[in-house]
């Protein structure tokens, strides 16, 4: 028969079986069962047992309540999700043996509070995804339960998983909620709604799927209108968009149902279209490094870590969520680049704001706490910090076209937390002297009575000395007597009559006395009293700033753009950069464009700027020139500056004509997908597939090489044929530059009136090489690739060999630097194929190139083996 608390245990665990159930018993959080075994796992902790009844024991494992953070984020990077069943109240129920317990939260991997659980420089999103085939249309919705946002989108079309795949991209949610019926669709690696998007990757969050019933319309919008407590939705933009609605609606049904007595502070929701936001996909995010890098995913050496001199992890947000969504509409750019330009010409001004942004916290996350009923002492001093900061921060930029603060005050929040909160509060509430004095003339009673008997009890040993007579009198306290008076078998004689024995020591007895007593009642009451008081008087503090969030956040944001537009013109007064022009036409015209990332981590020789011009008449360039000479850098900076001006960023160059662009694709390097059954030639075809069929004439496409991983006849083939396509195409003709080592392609621009050839130049000093990184207009020849190999440390013999192997090459046929003339290319180009040898004897030839002294003993016996097969076969013609 179980325990009756295993009885209680076994009911709370019902509710919740897909969680890890921590169970508070005293100071600890226990775990039953396979729970247990999951968390010592996990966990690290040790495995015990516990007995359930006669001759039955289940296994436990427990965490301290006090250190119990840093083991739920470990089972919720683990994939777990916590239930967290709290003591309701310190005393059983009136005619039961156990205190109550119930779930207060489940912890999952989208809706952690904890900040020593997050990362301050990143929101951390719960999505909700539905999909309806029939109807053509998707919704998507998120929150960052720590900060309020919460916003949602209908997609339509027939690239459903397409732009499913980019809102993900962007903004990477820690958990996603879909329906429990699309569960095996979405994840299916040859296909599905994601397929191209994920190629057969784990999505990189935690899919939770939810029974269908949570995904109906009808549900959705009542639930939305509860939470908002309006009869329509017209206000927030969804009205007619049920696929929006349903995703925002389920979203907010799993929030009720997981945190329960701590439900966000959702106060708004916004409805967004992705056709305000440039697009950009994964593959694009990644290649240009915009918030880590490639290798090692760092902050440091990606645009982000450029750009981030935010004072404030609100900022810091902020900044990431614009350069994941830049914007397209040129009013409202234009906007962002006068507050920039503003705080860029008054550098008194910005130095003064940003001292006084050091000291502001973040607001946002400390409201949502509050919000939630998990605000801490330490969360409330943040708060009134970052207030009490407001009037001076406002009257700096009352000057900056930064009005927005001057309703945002929040003086009566202020004043309560003035007034109710100590100066230094302790950390915990349960630890006493959070409420400041003053405050609650009742709490202050009961303190000055407990501190007054105390006081007693504390002079009492020193009067009943020199009463009694007995030096070695003590008084002492503990949890099972209480007060006590103690002394020595030595003196029992001098004991007074009205003293009363309770326990008898050793070499002791201890007495207590009637007064002793009443003042240990007084002391105790008082202590559990002024406990309870001031718990109940902190939550009511807290109830009255989370009444005050809506505005608090709005303070907040506020704070977080003022915060990010000091910022940006600091970067750009530090690093020379200039406002950008913005148009609605196509040109792209960069005067001495510079990469922002490259030009400061690499220090150590100056950086060449070089200039670009592209737009109707000509809008793809050609850009041809040896490896390590620049290229990629060159295309990389020019896309990182029409992302940076559709921010609102000044950029790195002397001057900037940017026609906004809808979209930017980039198709960079060389990977492969083996865990996707991929190679590195079908992960570029997928990656450009995907640029040809979702490119539009305002996009700006990237391509570093394209066809590279194939033979070279056909990858010549596939560039050539994609430039024509780019450039025919009646939806495309989109800017473009493709950097390529095909040289041939240069013969398109006599073909194809919007085509410019352009090349790195290049000084040649004997048999060296001086790459100068300058881009200048015509075409090149060579790679120089043999040279790269020797500046790489490639064995002289393997460059000496190649070098005759690229001569014979270039000797037989082949035009200089290719495999064949632009003559030979037209629509059914047959190129000529080569033959090694031909001419002169070439066991000859390769004689009088062989550097005999750079040969071992075992290089030349293997060259004149090679010498001898090549006798032969000349003879065998």
């Amino acid at each position: 028969m179980p325990t009756p608390m295993r009885r209680q245990y076994l009911a709370i665990k019902q509710q919740y079986p897909d969680t890890i159930l921590f169970f508070r018993l005293g100071d600890f959080y226990e775990t039953f069962d396979h729970d247990a075994e999951i968390v010592a796992q996990v966990c690290d902790v040790v495995l015990t047992s516990r007995p359930i009844g006669k001759n039955q024991r289940v296994p436990l494992a427990g965490v301290p309540f006090h250190s119990v953070e840093p083991h739920i984020a470990r089972l919720i990077g683990a994939g777990y999700k916590v239930a967290i069943a709290e003591q309701i109240g310190n005393k059983p129920p009136p005619g039961q043996k156990l205190v109550d317990r119930r779930v207060r939260r489940v912890i999952t991997a989208g809706t952690i509070v904890e900040p020593h659980m997050l990362d301050e420089d990143k929101n951390n999103y719960l999505g909700a995804l539905t999909v309806d085939p029939s109807a053509g249309t998707a919704g998507f919705a998120y929150t960052d339960i720590t900060t309020g946002e919460f916003a949602t989108t209908q997609l339509e079309g027939s690239e459903l998983g397409h732009l499913v795949g980019e809102e993900l991209a962007r903004l990477k949610p820690a958990e996603l909620l879909i329906p429990d019926s699309l569960k095996d669709s979405l994840l299916s690696p040859s296909g599905g709604l994601f397929g191209q998007q994920i190629n057969g990757e784990e999505p990189g969050f935690i899919l939770t799927p939810l029974p269908d019933w949570q995904f109906e319309q009808e549900s959705a919008r009542q639930t939305l209108f509860d939470l908002f407590e309006v009869e329509s939705l017209s206000a927030f933009g969804c009205q007619s968009l049920p696929a929006a609605t349903i995703a925002a609606g389920a979203l907010v049904q799993y929030l009720r149902q997981t945190q329960r007595d701590s439900l966000p502070h959702l106060s708004r929701l916004r409805t967004y279209s992705t056709g305000e936001f440039m697009l950009l996909d994964e593959a694009t995010r990644r290649n240009l490094e915009l918030v880590q890098t490639i290798r090692g995913a760092s902050k440091k050496g990606s645009l982000l870590g450029v750009l981030d001199a935010t004072r404030t992890p609100m900022g810091s947000r902020l900044l990431r969520q614009w350069l994941n969504q830049p914007l397209l509409n040129r009013a409202a750019l234009d906007a962002r680049l006068d507050s920039v330009q503003a705080w860029h010409d008054n550098l008194v001004a910005r130095a003064e704001l940003r001292d006084l942004l050091r000291q502001v916290g973040d607001l946002e996350r400390w409201t949502g706490r509050a919000a939630q009923n998990t605000a801490r002492p330490q969360d409330l001093v943040g708060i009134r910090q970052t207030l009490t900061l407001l009037p001076e921060i406002l009257e700096i930029s009352r000057d900056n076209q930064q009005n927005g603060l001057s309703q945002l005050l929040c003086s009566d929040v202020l004043d309560l937390l003035e007034k109710a909160i100590a100066e230094e509060p302790p950390a915990a509430v349960s630890s006493g002297g959070v409420i400041r004095p003053g405050y609650s003339a009742e709490l202050d009673g009961i303190t000055v009575a407990a501190r007054d008997a105390k006081d007693w009890v504390a002079s009492l040993e020193r009067s009943e000395k020199e009463r009694t007579g007995i030096k070695s009198l003590k008084v002492g306290f503990n949890k099972v007597f209480g007060y006590y008076i103690e002394v020595t078998r030595a003196n029992s004689a001098l004991v007074p009559e009205e003293y009363i024995r309770k326990q008898t020591l050793v070499n002791a007895e201890r007495y207590i006395t009637p007064e002793l007593k009443e003042y240990e009642n007084l002391i105790l009451n008082a202590e559990e009293r002024q406990a309870e008081l001031e718990g109940e008087l902190y939550r009511q503090v807290v109830a009255q700033v989370a009444a005050a969030a809506s505005r608090l956040l709005e303070t907040a944001h506020s704070l977080a753009e003022l915060d990010l537009f000091t910022s940006l013109a600091e970067v750009a007064a530090n690093n020379r950069y200039v406002r950008p022009q913005l148009s609605d036409d196509h040109r792209l015209d960069i005067i001495g464009a510079r990469h922002p990332v490259v030009e400061i981590t690499q220090r150590d020789e100056p950086f060449q700027p070089n200039d670009l011009q592209l737009s109707e008449e000509q809008c793809i360039m050609i850009l041809t020139g040896p490896n390590m000479s620049g290229k990629s850098t060159y295309l990389r900076q020019v896309a990182l500056i029409a992302l940076m001006a559709q921010i609102g960023s000044f950029v790195p160059a002397d001057s900037a004509h940017i026609g906004l662009v809808d979209r930017i694709f980039t198709r960079i390097g060389a990977q492969d997908e083996i865990h996707a059954g991929q190679s590195t030639f079908m992960v570029e075809m997928v990656e450009a597939a995907n640029i040809l069929n979702h490119a539009t004439d305002r996009s700006l496409i990237i391509f570093d090489e394209l066809g590279r991983g194939t033979s070279t006849f056909d990858g010549l083939s596939i560039a050539w044929a994609v430039v024509e396509y780019i450039h025919n195409h009646p939806r495309l003709r989109a800017k473009t530059l493709f950097a390529t080592h095909y040289h041939e392609l240069t013969a398109l621009a006599e073909r194809l009136p919007h085509v410019v050839n352009y090349n790195v130049a290049v000084a040649e000093e004997g048999e060296g090489v001086i790459f100068l990184h300058r881009i200048e207009p015509g075409a090149t020849d060579r790679s120089y690739g043999i040279h790269v190999a020797q500046l790489a440390g490639i064995p002289r013999p393997i460059i000496h060999r190649a070098e005759e192997i690229l001569e014979d090459l270039e000797s037989q046929g082949a035009a200089p630097g290719g495999l064949f003339s632009p003559d030979d290319i037209g629509p059914s180009m047959n190129p000529m194929q080569l033959t090694l040898f031909g001419g002169p004897n070439p066991v000859v030839e390769a004689l009088k190139k062989l550097d005999v002294n750079a040969l071992s003993p075992l290089d030349a016996l293997n060259r004149l083996y090679e010498l001898q097969q090549m006798t032969q076969n000349k003879e065998s013609e």
